[in-house]
């Protein structure tokens, strides 16, 4: 069983990835019920790509953030999962940029204005 984490905006997720049949279960929920249809390509993306479809038993634990982080979070942990199973696979991933952590997070708001750049409207007279 290989144990693996991935980060995205506030989004964390654990995988525990081991050689089965190709269930994939998310928070004790079924990966197809607990996201929308639109976001199950990006989750198995890293799967599709080194042509394993239904050979591993993936179970999720995952936090925080919306769908799309969440979803993202789980993509860099199968893709960081893949390369310890097969150092072969690194290479593949690599290229499609799959095992890069997007750092990208929200700026916080400031005092004295309306969000973090925004300012609240000036009045000259």
């Amino acid at each position: 069983m290989i144990h693996t984490i991935g980060r995205r905006k506030r989004s964390l997720a654990r995988i525990y990835l081991k050689i089965g049949n190709g269930s994939i279960i998310i928070n004790s929920k079924k990966w197809d019920l607990y996201f929308p249809k639109y976001i199950h390509q990006k989750i198995m993306y890293p799967i599709e790509i080194i042509k394993k479809l239904n050979q591993f038993d993936i179970n999720i634990k995952v936090f925080g953030g919306g769908f799309n982080g969440q979803a993202e979070a789980i993509r860099l942990a199968i893709s960081r999962a893949l390369c310890q199973l097969n150092v072969k696979n690194r290479i593949k991933l690599k290229s499609e940029g799959l095992l890069t952590r997007d750092s990208r997070e929200v700026e916080r708001k400031k005092f004295g204005q309306k969000k973090a750049r925004k300012k609240y409207q000036f009045s000259k007279r």
